[in-house]
């Protein structure tokens, strides 16, 4: 099984992959969980890769952005979903290609043809048929709050993305709900508590 967890940055994203992660293991399943964007990873190339996207002093271009989040998703896929899939166990990722369509398209301006054309190139076609997915929301001001808690508490502070102003961070809002709508993926508003929207989540996954 193939669970996918996206949304924009603050939503809560790893957290509830990590929780839902912890209950199907408890349940006995066997489930390899990690970040498409491979800030988290232990892999050495995927973190090379994951560290030229997020520095905090660099000039890289929205169109080069695809790519380098193109080679993670693929190496990490090709490495660690593919063969648990194969095995018949459960892979939960946060993130997926919808993050490069809404950040680097429309937010950022490169041609969304373009993007979608070179994952349907590169990843193969399991990758896009998730047997559940979800897009996590919350209002600005709860974001905007988290953001700067997280920054605080783990020392990101004036990371790409995260630092973008309200403008860039409006696109996003609605870019996802854009995207939720045309592809008729279902959205969970991840206000309250952590215990409370992992136990919306697996209501809405019906696990």
């Amino acid at each position: 099984m193939h669970i996918v967890i996206e949304g924009q940055d603050a939503t809560g994203k790893d957290t509830q992959a990590q929780l839902l992660a912890d209950y199907l293991r408890s349940k006995g399943q066997n489930v390899v969980h990690y970040s498409e964007s491979g800030t988290a990873s232990e892999d050495p190339f995927v973190q090379k890769i994951a560290k030229l996207n997020y520095g905090t002093k660099q000039d890289i271009d929205h169109r080069t952005r695809v790519l380098l989040y193109l080679i993670n998703r693929y190496e990490q896929w090709r490495k660690l979903a593919e063969p648990t899939l194969k095995n018949g166990d459960t892979v939960i990722t946060t993130r997926n290609w919808y993050s490069t369509l809404i950040y680097e398209g429309y937010a950022g301006g490169v041609s969304r043809n373009l993007i979608r054309h070179i994952h349907k190139e590169v990843m193969p076609e399991r990758y896009f048929s998730p047997d559940k997915i979800v897009i996590l929301t919350l209002s600005d001001e709860d974001r905007a709050k988290r953001l700067a808690d997280q920054a605080s508490k783990t020392g990101r502070v004036g990371e790409v993305f995260k630092s973008k102003g309200d403008s860039f961070q409006h696109k996003l809002n609605s870019a996802y709900l854009k995207v939720a709508k045309d592809e008729n993926i279902p959205t969970l508003d991840t206000a309250g508590t952590v215990e409370e929207v992992h136990e919306k989540l697996k209501k809405l996954f019906k696990l």
